[in-house]
């Protein structure tokens, strides 16, 4: 039998931001994209091109492929749904 991981990978608003900056340049807090998560990522200055590149970062961080839509996601509330409820099926 093989081990399984206790609880499956789950992107958080921190890595996310942190994603934003290395990504696209783009400085957030994450407490405040915490405290309200249906803010438009154009508001914050990320586009669908920026998007599209930290999907790459995750695709080759988790090894799998994320849903084709993870890239027309408009709100850090739906990317993290999206995102996290791939890797968890994928767990």
């Amino acid at each position: 039998m093989t081990a399984q991981h206790a609880q499956p990978a789950q992107l958080t608003v921190t890595e996310l931001t942190a994603l934003m900056k290395k990504g696209a340049g783009i400085t957030v807090d994450a407490a405040a994209m915490d405290r309200d998560p249906d803010t438009p990522f154009e508001a914050y200055g990320l586009d669908s091109l920026g998007l599209l590149g930290i999907v790459g970062e995750l695709e080759n961080r988790y090894g799998r492929a994320l849903p084709p839509d993870a890239d027309r996601c408009r709100t850090p509330r739906e990317f993290l749904d999206l995102v996290n409820d791939s890797l968890m099926a994928g767990a």
